[in-house]
């Protein structure tokens, strides 16, 4: 059904489908004028089987009397039905119209339809009415209308029905079905694929891929296919759906789409072997004759003449609205897109073709047998080779079937009759079960096995109830399926009814509507019912028709309410007649029987199955033949074999369908549409009402109408009721809040309205059919009395406001008189003059006054604003006085401190702030101008809405002034029908005696059409006798060449498998050798991984060595328990790194296992390709064996001809292996290419793993860098902890040398990857420089080719000049010699017919070489210009490749440059970390030397202690000893000295020691000075890596972008390369063609002078010479079609190798750009192992650097000691100066404090002032929209009385004027403009919303816009590529 293509040219939007969905408001307003009458408006039965609408007269007796126009009528009352209000006019649901009945049903469908609008409800069913023209509502736009919205929310469509069936799935977790019926021709097809497409759009799955089809694709690519192969041209539709469908979309959980199956009913095999005249077959048989696909006629062995196959030919064999060509096209696609191999679909065409074929198998009687023999070999042989088997075991077959006789197998033979229906069973069942075939494919395919199927929508596409006037089989299979659906239906009805009054609590009688239907479906499915019986007597052998008809007569008839005699009168010979709901229908049971059984033929079942054709043995699987007889009885054998369990027939297997769809439709929440054929001429908006009412009455429609009228059709919300109704009730109803006792109320207050005929629900009131009717009849009454009364108000209103004027008039004439007279008496009196010039003055304005005021308010309006300017002045000076001592601070903290870190980051925050401020301010300032935008929006709303009452106010006028002319007419137009009443009674007279003529007439022509019909049929039969003649012998000449060029097409076909074999062999040691080597590379991994392993045993032995060393000399380190915490963490890290290698290892590993294991899976399939070879092999054979038996007899007569062709097949055979050669060179570079490309993109993984692996170590290394930063601030705080830090140090020293030997393992492995790589992409690049010369010498040759089409073109001419003179000269000497043909009359006789054959033939070949030349020049047009415009993007995709190398170039350059910065970074990050570890050093050893010198000096004062303690001694003993005094003072100079060299020496340690403190204090200062170096310049050059870093990755990001640019713009240089190589190839098989056909028109020429001379010589030898030209030219002939067929192969397989290598060149190319990327990660990857290297190496060094320090301390101690005390005075020094520091810092931070205090209340007062403006304008706002509303209700109100006023005045006059009938006229047009009143009230008030949602739908259709044309080119350039690979894959597939 159209509707779905979009009007409009493309990028343009989608139409507006409102129109086509919607009643508009003019219409509603159009059909609320029309006249109604609500006691006499009724239907009445019109001639054409419609209605028409009628006047009550009177009723009495069951007879009812109306008034059609003027006509009075009399009809029974059963057939008036009453007319519903206005109201319900274009209703959208037919279940709401309060009169239900027939007529009222089919006039709300017309109205409807007429109106465009083609969906309908009808209660639970949706109607589509076909309108044969194509509407915008299947557009995206209306998707997005229908989407996620209810059924009542939402016009009547299909898509509401599909979008209420997905949400009920989702939210009631259960399956949906839809249930779509109609007659052919209405539309169910393509409603069904709607339903698909909307799902396929809503539930989109989203898993797209760059190789694999959508799943959305292949559902909505399965129409084709089915179409093609289950549709037909009937005498209704020309694409009649002959089959019905059920067809399951699965869903996943979340409602996305999981896939598709289809099952098939009831397929129509009857017209796969006959068609009536103007219908025809199914639509595949006219496709394979189409030149879409050019070597279709070739393997299918079809010819180009519909007419040679009797099965399709019978009737039409064209369609004017279908193009067979483009849906061949479509057809083939689909197969592809459905993922169909090559193989089966060329079965599948095959197949089809032997169908077609099979009705060109004849038979005739042999001799005076009984049996038959085959009348001719030729279409027999077509169809055997089709299938698979020999044609002479075929005819064997149908013509002597064999049958089992006992335990012997017999053969019976068979007449002309019985063969022919063999025949035709076989063909029917071949078709039958290609069908079938089809769709369980589809099926596979549709399903995604990665998706869970939750739950599904179904929709079932089946035909609907059929009353022809030939009833059949067909026909009542067809009406017991919608017997059982309507029943299904009634039962559902009867379910949702009970389930709706039961929610709503109302009391009814229940009734089961599906019981109605009972006796009918029992009747048919009982146990004696009539597919019993049907089954019992197909099962009889010898039960016929006639005993059927007998049985179910004697069962049924009489007894069985449904059964009835036949009532048919269009088939006069029908058996019975069953009554089903939709109507009496007759049936015919001839045929029957065999149509149940459709036997076919076991013997040829079973040879069909021995076939080669695998789908055809597939097909026949489930049938079990004729399989294992006797082998004695080879030759003999039975027709038929008894299964085991009995035969199926069709109606066992149509029954077992038809139980398993009812219960899964029973499982499901089904959902009903309708489809209706408006009238058989397909005119959009044509009706015919009885073709209408017949498909309403077959579709179930009245009967689902029937059944709401049995209960409360009608439901009316309450708030609606109580809206419409409360009228009715009064006062009492308005005092009610409670909606239902509102209801209630106004029910019972209502004059004649029983409770019967309503019921009171919990949200709606029920009522009975037509009761809405007497509503609103009160209604109309009520509010008919309320207007006559306002009107009766304002009258009076404006008489008293009239007579008020009126006397204020003439007391105003006294006063002026008054004062006319007192002005006359003083006008000359001087003081009146005085006071008459002195009046203007009084009360004048002192414009001084005025002046001063006005200057007071300027003064003071700028005195504030000079406050203003003082105010911002002295805030400027104070800001900039605060930025001045800012920026002192800064200056004071840079040269005090040197790290403003902290406070850029609170300026970085308070900046941040003030943006954030600054765009707040900003927002409000939009938001101002956006509601200043409102306001004048809203007073622009105001003056268009004062233009639109003004508008409104003069339609009103210019209404009445219509109102007043249409009076005026309708007088005249009474006088006019009285007269025109009398012309009719008379015409009626003259018309019922032409009718009597014309009935006589048509009497008359109906028997001379009947014998012109007779003889008509006469005529063609004989017609066709004489064709078929002239086909046959056709036939039987070229039977023969048939039979040679099978032989030729045997040996060539012979010789290609040879070369395959070669070729698959070659292929196969390569997978080994490529094994091999696999294996031996694995092997080399092995010897170096245990290598490594045993490098890194011996590392890690010398590092424990080394570690011990280490300890040994650092005993004393105790301390530093937090830091050795994060280094052993630092070694869980590296530790879990050390893993990640290992596992990636085990990965690499196993990719190995699974690469060999691919091998094994290769060479098994090598093996079977090699076992197919050989089964193909003896095939070719046996096929040897059985044509060289046919072909000995024609050796003997064309030896010389072979030895001719031999050796042009050996030359071409010569080229062919040439050719292979190149093909094989061309594979095993693709293979290469392949495997290089896979080898690559391993490594490419490899090395980005490698990569993440290093990265992750960098920053761990990074980590402990800051760590060591860490570490030097805490030497200052903590010195004893120095050695405990080293000892860590050491043992990460540790971890990193393991880390280093790993690394240096990758790094050995990654610099072999790459060295690969580089040689690979050198060999890439000189294979692209190879493949560029190539496409040079295609330019050149193509060129050549050109040239020579010119040339050919040329030639051409000249024989089509030459074979104009040749057939003037032929005609000149016939009629020269037709005298003298008299002597040889039989001979020359023959001889004239094979000339003017063979002179027509080649006139027939010389216009279809004309034909071909036209259509060669115009593709030579059309290349030409192909040819330039790829020239052009050729050129522009060099530059912009040429570009893109530079920039690559560039951008290498750019990477190099920041690597160099990135590694001397890092360098200087290194050396700056030794100085700080040299320091560190220094400072230890400073330490130790200090407390060396301690500990002497302590020794010293011991000493010196210990000599006192001596002195004292001394002293004592001299006292006591007595010694002498010499001696003592010997002893005292002595001592003296030794005390003076000990205080010498004391004062030099105590001033040693000061120089060492000292030092010691330098060393701290240098020290610190040295780490906030470090910090500043670690912290410059991080944020310089950061910002290279963050360059580089845009550069790279712009370098991926311009890169895919790139591959797109080459992908379609190369597109487009091949599209024109492809033209090329073409065109050169099209010159080639017309080279060899121009050959051939020679040499007939010459052939054709030669004779003519002959003739002229010698007429007696005349004969032997026509003999000896003949054989000469078919040799000639026959030699040059081997050698064209020869010459075609050869270039066949030349452009697919062409096309294998052109392909293999993208590959390459594309390869050669990865490769490009490659080798920039790795050189990436190389400069990241250079770094880590180096940095490897300066740990080593720094580890030998401390171990030669940590000998040196010891020896700098020593000398550190007398620097200590100096440098402890420097310390504290320092400490003071640091104190000092900090003391300022923390006031610099205090003053920053406040500052930004301040800064935050500035801001907070801005903010303040900028929400009150905001809060002061919306307040404003407020006030103008209540003004804007105050304004608007006066002018409503202004408008309504000046409406109410005009009204008033023109009724008054038209009282005075006219009677009662125009009084109650005008109360209509009263009625009615108030309606109007309404209707713009409500569009003010709509207006304004619509707007607003307009707003909010243009906002989201612009975003769901730009995704949808995002997505749109996404789907285009992944088409483009599908397109791309499909033809790729099936140019390899042909290869």
């Amino acid at each position: 059904m159209p509707g779905h293509v979009k009007l409009g040219n493309t990028g343009e939007p989608d139409p507006d489908p409102m129109p086509y969905l919607v009643v508009s408001q003019d219409m509603r307003r159009a059909d609320m004028n029309k006249p109604y009458d609500p006691r006499k408006s009724v239907w009445a039965p019109a001639p054409d089987g419609g209605f028409v609408e009628a006047m009550l007269d009177s009723e009495a007796g069951g007879k009812t009397t109306v008034y059609v126009g003027h006509e009075k009528k009399v009809f029974k009352s059963e057939q008036i039905g009453q007319i519903n209000p206005p109201k319900f006019e274009k209703c959208e649901d037919m279940a709401n119209l309060t009169y239900l009945n027939d007529a009222s049903v089919f006039w709300n469908l017309k109205t409807r339809y007429q109106a465009k609008l083609i969906y309908t409800y009808s209660g639970l069913f949706c109607v589509v009415v076909n309108p044969y023209k194509r509407f915008p509502i299947y557009t995206p736009t209306v998707v997005k209308v229908y989407l996620g919205k209810r059924r009542n929310e939402v016009p009547p469509h299909l898509w509401a029905i599909t979008e209420t069936a997905y949400r009920n799935m989702l939210q009631n977790t259960k399956d949906q079905s839809m249930l779509i019926t109609g007659e052919s021709g209405a539309g169910k097809t393509e409603n069904t694929k709607k339903v698909i497409s909307y799902l396929a759009m809503v539930a989109s799955s989203g898993k797209k891929s760059g190789k694999k089809v959508s799943l959305e694709d292949q559902i909505v690519a399965t129409n084709p296919i089915l179409e093609s192969y289950g549709n037909a041209k009937t005498s209704r539709n020309d694409n009649s759906s002959r089959f019905g469908k059920f067809i399951r979309i699965h869903f996943t959980t979340t409602g996305k789409l999981a896939g598709c199956d289809i099952e098939s009913y009831l397929l129509e095999k009857s017209r796969i072997t006959q068609q009536q005249e103007v219908e025809r077959s199914y639509h595949i048989f006219y496709q394979l004759l189409m030149p879409f696909v050019p070597d279709m006629k070739a393997k299918c062995e079809l010819s180009d003449d519909i007419y040679d196959y009797s099965y399709v030919s019978q009737g039409k064999t064209s369609v004017a609205s279908i193009d067979d060509n483009e849906e061949l096209e479509y057809t083939d696609n689909a197969f592809d897109i459905l993922g169909f191999s090559e193989t089966e679909k060329w079965d599948c065409f095959k197949l089809t073709a032997a169908v077609m074929s099979m009705g060109e198998i004849k038979f005739k009687q042999k001799g005076r047998d009984e049996q038959c023999e085959p009348d001719g070999l030729e279409w027999a042989t077509k169809a055997a080779t089709l299938c698979g088997v020999d044609a002479e075991g075929l005819l064997k077959a149908f013509v002597k079937p064999r049958i089992k006789v006992g335990t012997e197998w017999v053969t019976k033979g068979q007449n002309i009759d019985q063969a022919t229906n063999a025949v035709g069973g076989i063909a029917r069942a071949i078709y039958d079960r290609i069908f079938k075939w089809l769709i369980s494919k589809c099926n596979e395919t549709l399903i995604d096995p990665t998706m869970k199927k939750s739950h599904f929508v179904a929709v079932l596409d089946i035909a609907g109830f059929e009353i022809f006037e030939y009833n059949g089989f067909e026909q009542i299979s067809i009406n017991f399926v919608n017997e059982k659906l309507q029943q299904f239906f009634n039962h559902h009805m009867f379910v949702v009814e009970q389930e709706e009054y039961i929610s709503e609590g109302i009391d009814w009688a229940m009734v089961d509507f599906g019981m109605d239907l009972a006796a009918c479906i029992i009747m048919f499915e009982k146990p004696m019912g009539i597919w019993a019986i049907l089954e019992e007597e197909s099962l009889f052998p010898k039960a016929t028709d006639k005993t059927f008809e007998e049985k179910v007569k004697a069962q049924h008839l009489g007894k069985s309410p449904p059964m009835a005699k036949p009532q048919s009168k269009t088939d006069k010979n029908a058996h019975f007649a069953i009554i089903h709901y939709a109507g009496i229908v007759s049936y015919n049971v001839t045929g029957w029987l065999e149509k149940n059984k459709d036997p076919v033929n076991d013997t040829v079942v079973d040879l069909l199955k021995k076939g080669s054709n695998a789908l055809l043995v597939h097909l026949w699987l489930d049938h079990p033949g004729q399989t294992a007889p006797p082998p004695a009885d080879d030759a003999k054998g039975g027709k038929k074999k008894k299964k085991g369990g009995g035969a199926k027939t069709v109606s066992s297997v149509y029954l077992v369908q038809l139980q398993s769809l009812m219960t899964t439709l029973h499982s499901t929440e089904p959902h009903f549409i309708r489809c209706i054929v408006p009238n058989t001429h397909k005119q959009p908006g044509g009706v015919e009402p009885q073709l209408i009412m017949h498909q309403l009455t077959c579709n179930g429609v009245l009967e689902g109408i029937r059944i709401c009228m049995r209960g409360f059709p009608n439901r009316i919300q309450y708030p609606d009721f109580r809206q419409r109704y409360q009228v009715l009730g009064g006062a009492k109803s308005n005092s009610e809040k409670d909606p239902k006792k509102c209801a209630q109320i106004i029910l019972e207050a209502t004059e004649g309205f029983e409770p019967e005929k309503y019921r009171l629900g919990h949200t709606k009131v029920f009522f009975r059919a037509g009761s809405l009717a007497l509503l609103e009849e009160k209604r109309d009454e009520i509010v008919t009395a309320l207007i006559r009364k306002i009107q009766g108000g304002c009258f009076g209103f404006m008489s008293r406001k009239d007579f008020a004027k009126r006397k204020a008039k003439r007391d105003y004439i006294t006063v002026i008189q008054r004062n006319l007279r007192k002005y006359k008496e003083h006008k000359d009196w001087n003081w009146f003059m005085i006071i008459q010039k002195t009046r203007p003055l009084i009360g004048l304005v002192n414009v001084e006054e005025e002046l001063r005021v006005l200057e007071e308010k300027a003064n003071e309006a700028y005195g504030f604003y000079q406050d203003q300017l003082n105010t911002k002045a002295k805030l400027e000076e104070e800001n900039n006085e605060l930025s001045a001592e800012l920026e002192g601070l800064r200056a004071t903290i840079r040269h005090e401190q040197g790290d403003l870190g902290a406070y850029q980051e609170k300026m970085a925050k308070f900046s941040a702030q003030k943006a954030d401020l600054e765009i707040q301010l900003q927002e409000n300032r939009q938001k101002l101008e956006r509601e200043e935008r409102a306001r004048q929006n809203a007073t622009e709303e105001k003056r268009n809405f004062e233009r639109e009452v003004g508008s409104v106010k003069q339609e009103a006028s210019e209404m009445q002034a219509r109102l007043d002319k249409s009076s005026q007419e309708k007088n005249k137009l009474d006088q006019m029908l009285r007269g025109l009443n009398d012309e009719v009674v008379h015409q009626d007279e003259v018309i019922s005696k032409l009718n009597k003529e014309k009935r006589h007439l048509s009497d008359s022509m109906n028997k001379f059409n009947d014998e012109l019909a007779t003889n008509q049929d006469k005529f063609a039969h004989l017609n066709d006798v004489k064709a078929k003649l002239e086909k046959t012998l056709d036939q039987m000449d070229s039977a023969l060449e048939n039979e040679k060029r099978l032989k030729s097409n045997v040996e060539k076909e012979r010789r290609r498998m040879e070369g395959e074999l070669k070729i698959s062999q070659e292929s196969v040691l390569d997978l080994e050798r490529g094994k091999r080597e696999l294996e031996q590379a694995i092997l080399r991994k092995d010897t170096e991984i245990h290598q490594m392993i045993t490098n890194l045993d011996d590392e890690q032995a010398g590092m424990n060595r080394i570690q011990k060393n280490i300890k040994e000399l650092q005993a004393r380190v105790e301390e530093l328990e937090e830091e050795l915490e994060a280094e052993r963490q630092g070694r869980a890290k590296a530790e879990r790194q050390r893993q990640d290698l290992a596992r990636e290892l085990d990965e690499l590993a196993e990719r190995l296992e699974e690469s060999s294991h691919a091998t094994v899976a290769q060479m098994e399939l090598n093996k079977k390709r090699e076992s197919e070879i050989m089964k193909l092999r003896k095939d070719v054979e046996e096929i040897n064996i059985q044509h060289e038996a046919t072909l000995i007899s024609l050796r003997r007569k064309h030896q010389d001809a072979v030895a001719e062709m031999s050796d042009q097949i050996d030359q071409l055979n010569k080229l062919r292996a040439r050719i292979e050669k190149d093909k094989g060179t061309v594979r095993m570079q693709l293979d290469d290419t392949r495997a290089a490309t896979d080898h690559v993109n391993h490594d490419k993984s490899v090395a980005e793993k490698n990569l993440k692996a290093l990265d992750g170590q960098l920053m761990q290394l990074q980590k402990k860098i800051d760590d060591h930063v860490a570490a030097l601030v805490d030497y200052e705080n903590q010195n004893k902890r120095l050695t405990s830090e080293n000892a860590n140090l050491f043992t990460r020293l540790e971890d990193l040398m393991g880390n280093a030997s790993i690394l240096q393992k990758v790094k050995i492995q990654l610099a072999s990857q790459l060295d690969d790589a580089k040689r690979n992409c050198d060999e890439e690049a000189k294979e692209r420089q190879s493949l560029l010369g190539r496409f040079r010498t295609l330019e050149h040759e193509y060129d050549g080719v050109k040239s020579h089409c010119d040339d050919e073109i040329q030639q051409k001419e000249e024989v089509a000049r030459q074979m104009a003179k040749a057939s003037d000269e032929c005609n000149l000497w016939r009629m020269k010699y037709e005298n003298d043909i008299l002597i040889k009359v039989e001979e020359l006789e023959a001889t004239k017919i094979k000339l003017q054959a063979r002179l027509a033939e080649a006139e027939s070949t010389m216009e279809s070489l004309n034909g071909r030349l036209m259509a060669l020049e115009k593709s030579k047009d059309a290349t030409a210009k192909e040819i330039e415009e790829m020239a052009m993007r050729v050129d522009q995709a060099n530059v912009l490749y040429n570009q893109a190398e530079r920039k690559i170039k560039m951008m290498d350059a750019a990477i190099a440059e920041w690597k160099s910065k990135a590694d001397s970074a890092s360098m200087e990050l290194n050396n700056s970390q030794k100085e700080c570890r040299n320091a560190s050093a220094e400072l230890f050893r400073v330490k130790n030397g200090y407390e060396e010198a301690a500990s002497q000096l302590d020794e010293v004062k011991r000493e010196n202690n210990n000599l006192s303690e001596e002195i004292k001694d001394l002293m004592e003993q001299i006292s006591e000893g007595g010694r002498s005094i010499h001696e003592i003072e010997k002893q005292r100079k002595k001592l003296e000295s030794e005390k003076f060299e000990l205080e010498s020496a004391l004062s030099d340690a105590e001033g040693a020691l000061e120089q060492e403190e000292n030092k010691l204090l330098r060393l701290n200062l240098e020290v610190n000075q040295v780490r906030a170096d470090i910090e500043k310049r670690i912290q410059e050059k991080e944020e310089e890596f950061e910002g290279t870093k963050r360059n580089h990755a845009k550069q790279l990001e712009q370098m991926q972008f311009n890169i895919e640019a790139e591959l797109k713009a080459k992908a379609e240089a190369m597109r487009m390369r091949k599209k024109l190589e492809l033209d090329v190839t073409e065109l050169e098989s099209a010159l080639e063609h017309a080279s060899l056909a121009n050959m051939e028109l020679q040499k007939n020429i010459k052939g054709y002078q030669e004779r003519i001379k002959e003739r002229t010589a010698q007429f007696e030898e005349e004969q032997r010479a026509k003999d000896e030209a003949r054989d000469m030219m078919l040799a000639a002939e026959r030699r040059a079609g081997s050698l064209q067929n020869g010459l075609e192969e050869a270039k066949t397989m030349l452009d697919q190798a062409d096309r294998a290598r052109k392909q293999s060149e993208q590959e390459l190319s594309d390869t050669n750009e990865t490769l490009a990327d490659l080798t920039v990660q790795n050189q990436s990857l190389n400069s990241a192992k250079r770094k880590l290297d180096q940095d490897l190496g300066d740990l080593r060094g720094e580890a030998d650097e401390a171990a030669s320090d940590a000998r040196m301390t010891e020896d700098k101690a020593k000398r550190a000691m007398l620097d200590a005390a100096k440098i402890a005075e420097e310390l504290r020094y320092e400490q003071e100066f640091a104190q000092a520091l900090e003391k300022e810092r923390k006031d610099m931070e205090a003053r920053a404090h406040e500052i930004q205090v301040q800064v935050d209340d500035a801001e907070q007062n801005a903010i303040k002032w900028g929400r009150k403006m905001v809060a002061k304008l919306d307040s404003r706002v407020k006030e103008l929209e209540a003004e804007l509303d105050t304004e608007q209700r006066r002018l409503g109100d202004a408008t309504k009385n000046f409406r109410k006023a005009d009204r008033g005045i023109k009724e008054y006059t038209f009282r005075q004027e006219e009677d009662r009938k125009n009084a109650e006229r005008m109360q209509e047009l009263v009625d009615r403009l108030q309606n109007q009143v309404r209707n713009y009230k409500k569009q003010i008030e709509e207006a304004e919303e619509i707007a607003a949602l307009n707003l909010a739908k243009y906002r989201k259709a612009q975003v769901e816009l730009q995704e949808s044309l995002e997505r749109a080119d996404l789907n285009e350039q992944a088409l483009a590529k599908y397109r791309a690979r499909g033809r790729s894959a099936s140019i390899a597939r042909d290869f």
